[in-house]
């Protein structure tokens, strides 16, 4: 399976464009990095990589919506 990496705007609708694909996870970590480090300021979105079978499963697990992780104190 390969991995993905794509730019992920919110603004004004959440827009996700696929900037690149590798088939090993180390190519694709450090690529992931290299470009974020290249828009530090943020303004273009947000750099994120996925493993998933195909481009419509890499979308699909992108636009999940997650809750949030419990906090200390939560109970």
């Amino acid at each position: 399976m390969p991995y993905y990496i794509y730019r992920i705007t919110e603004r004004p609708i959440r827009i996700l464009e696929k900037l690149e694909q590798h088939e090993v996870y180390k190519d694709a970590s450090t690529r992931a990095k290299e470009l974020r480090k290249e828009e530090e300021s943020g303004e273009n979105g947000s750099i994120k990589m996925i493993h998933a079978e195909n481009e419509l499963q890499a979308e699909d697990l992108l636009n999940e919506v997650r809750e949030p992780a419990p906090q200390l104190g939560d109970d």
